[in-house]
C-alpha cells in the first residue's frame, strides 16, 4: 500500500510538470526554455517520491514489470482527474475502455505468481 501511495504522490507531481504547462497561469506567457525548467523544478519532487516507491515495491517483492504496470495504472488514474479538474476535459468512453484494459493488465500482472513463488526477480 505504501508503493501505491508513493506512486500516487509522485505521480501527481509528474502530471503537473508534463501537463500543468498547458492550462496553468504559472506557465502563461513564459518561453519555452523557462517552461522546460519550471517542468524539471516539479519533476524533482516526482523523482523524489518515485525512487522510494519502486525501491520499496521491489524490496516487497513486486517484479519491475509489476512496478512498471503498476505505475502506468496510477498515472492514468491521475490524469484523469487532472484532465477532468484542470483541463476541464471529460472522460469519453473510448478513454475509459483504454483504461479498463490497462486495469486488465494490472490484474494479469499481480494475479499468477510464478512457479518459485516469488515476484520474479
Amino acid at each position: 500500500m505504501k508503493t501505491v501511495l508513493l506512486l500516487t504522490a509522485s505521480n501527481i507531481f509528474m502530471t503537473f510538470a508534463w501537463y500543468g504547462q498547458l492550462k496553468l497561469d504559472l506557465f502563461k506567457g513564459r518561453p519555452l526554455w523557462a517552461v522546460i525548467l519550471l517542468s524539471w523544478g516539479i519533476a524533482f519532487f516526482e523523482y523524489c517520491l518515485m525512487v522510494p516507491a519502486n525501491r520499496g515495491g521491489y524490496a516487497a517483492g513486486w517484479s519491475g514489470y509489476q512496478l512498471k504496470i503498476a505505475q502506468e495504472a496510477v498515472t492514468l488514474a491521475v490524469f484523469v482527474g487532472f484532465a477532468w479538474l484542470v483541463l476541464g476535459e471529460r472522460l469519453r468512453w473510448n478513454y475509459a475502455v483504454s483504461f479498463a484494459l490497462i486495469l486488465l493488465a494490472v490484474w494479469f500482472a499481480f494475479a499468477f505468481k510464478p512457479a518459485d513463488g516469488g515476484a520474479g526477480h
